[in-house]
C-alpha cells in the first residue's frame, strides 16, 4: 500500500493519547520504557552527530541547519525527505504503533542507517546510550529558556496525539515545574548536559542566540563540524533555515503527517519561534510562583538564560 493511500485512510482516525511509564524516574511513553533496552544498548558509531534537545527547544531548527550545512548549501538535497527521515528520533520506538512506524521509523530507521549518520534525540544526559560515550560521537545541544519551552511543548502537546494530553496551561505549569512531562525535568536536562559538555565533545548552544544571531551561531557549528563554507552559502543556509521559510517548508514543517497524529488546525507544529511569547500566556501570579521556584532549582549551575531578546 502506498504511502498516500495509507495516509487517505487513517486521516480521519483518531489514536488514542498513549500511556505514560516511569524509567528510572524520568516519564516517558509506555512503549518506549517497554523497549527501554533496545534504545539503550543502541550502538552509537565514532562518526554519528548527534543532535540532543529537550523538547521544543529548536531540535527541527537546529536539524535542518546541519542537514543545509551537510549538504554545502544545496536546498533540493535538504527537501530529499522528512526531518524525521533523514534525522532518525532514536527515542521514538515504532513497535506496536500500528501507523507512526509507517510515518516514524526512529529507532530501526537509525539502526539500518548507513554512517555517517546524524540523529536526534530528547534523552536526559544520564539516559543517553553509553556507546555514544564510548565511541566519543559529536553532540550538538540546544538549550531554550524554561517559559518558552514550556508553552511551545504545551502547545505541542495539544496538537501531537503520540504525547499525553496537556490539560489546561494552568495544570500544564505545575506538571513542568515537577518534572511530570515526557523526557523529564528541563531543570535537570539542561544542568545534566551543561555539566557534561566538560568531558565529551558537545557543543552546547541556546536558542535565543541563534534568533539574535543565526550567523554567529552557525558559525559555531560550521567550526564543531571542521566545515568551512563561503560566505554566499552561509547567507543561504540562514535563508532557507529561517523560521518563515521553514514553517512553508513540508520537509520541515511536519505537515506530511496525518491529522490522526499531529493536528495542526489545533496549534501548528512551527507556531511562533520568538523568544518571550511566554508573556502571551502566563499570568503575573502564575510567572511570580515560576520565577520563585526556578532560582530554587537553579542553584548552583552556572548556566543562565534570556526569557526575551
Amino acid at each position: 500500500m502506498s504511502l498516500e493511500k495509507m495516509k487517505d485512510l487513517q486521516l480521519n482516525e483518531e489514536s488514542p493519547k498513549p500511556e505514560t511509564k516511569e524509567i528510572n524516574g524520568i516519564l516517558m511513553t509506555k512503549i518506549i520504557s517497554d523497549n527501554w533496552d533496545k534504545i539503550w544498548n543502541f550502538q552509537a558509531k565514532p562518526d554519528d552527530l548527534l543532535i540532543a534537545t529537550y523538547a521544543k527547544a529548536g531540535t527541527t531548527w537546529t536539524q535542518e541547519i546541519v542537514d543545509m550545512i551537510q549538504n554545502d548549501g544545496n536546498v533540493e538535497k535538504c527537501q530529499r525527505a522528512n526531518t524525521f527521515d533523514r534525522h532518525p528520533f532514536i527515542d521514538h520506538i515504532a513497535e506496536g504503533i500500528c501507523m507512526t512506524s509507517h510515518y516514524f521509523p526512529g529507532l530501526d530507521l537509525a539502526i539500518k542507517m548507513p554512517s555517517p549518520r546524524t540523529l536526534k534525540t530528547h534523552l536526559p544526559v544520564q539516559m543517553l546510550p553509553p556507546s555514544f560515550w564510548t565511541q566519543n560521537s559529536k553532540i550538538i545541544y540546544v538549550a531554550r529558556n524554561a517559559k518558552d519551552c514550556l508553552v511551545s511543548y504545551y502547545h505541542f502537546s495539544r496538537m501531537n496525539k503520540m504525547l499525553p494530553d496537556p490539560g489546561t496551561l494552568e495544570e500544564y505549569i505545575e506538571e513542568f515545574m515537577n518534572g511530570r512531562v515526557l523526557w523529564g525535568s528541563w531543570y535537570d536536562h539542561v544542568k545534566g548536559w551543561w555539566d557534561a559538555k566538560e568531558k565529551h565533545p558537545i557543543l552546547y548552544l541556546f536558542y535565543e542566540d541563534m534568533k539574535e544571531n543565526p550567523k554567529r551561531e552557525i558559525q559555531k557549528i560550521l567550526k564543531f563540524l571542521e566545515k568551512d563554507l563561503a560566505e554566499e552559502t552561509l547567507n543561504k543556509i540562514i535563508y532557507h533555515t529561517s523560521f518563515d521559510i521553514m514553517k512553508e517548508n513540508p520537509m520541515a514543517n511536519y505537515t506530511t503527517l496525518p491529522t490522526s497524529i499531529m493536528d495542526h488546525s489545533i496549534s501548528p507544529f512551527m507556531r511562533k519561534g520568538m523568544p518571550g511569547d511566554w508573556k502571551n500566556h502566563f499570568t503575573v501570579a502564575q510567572n511570580e510562583k515560576f520565577d520563585e521556584d526556578y532560582k530554587k532549582k537553579m542553584i548552583g549551575t552556572t548556566l543562565t538564560f534570556r526569557t526575551e531578546i
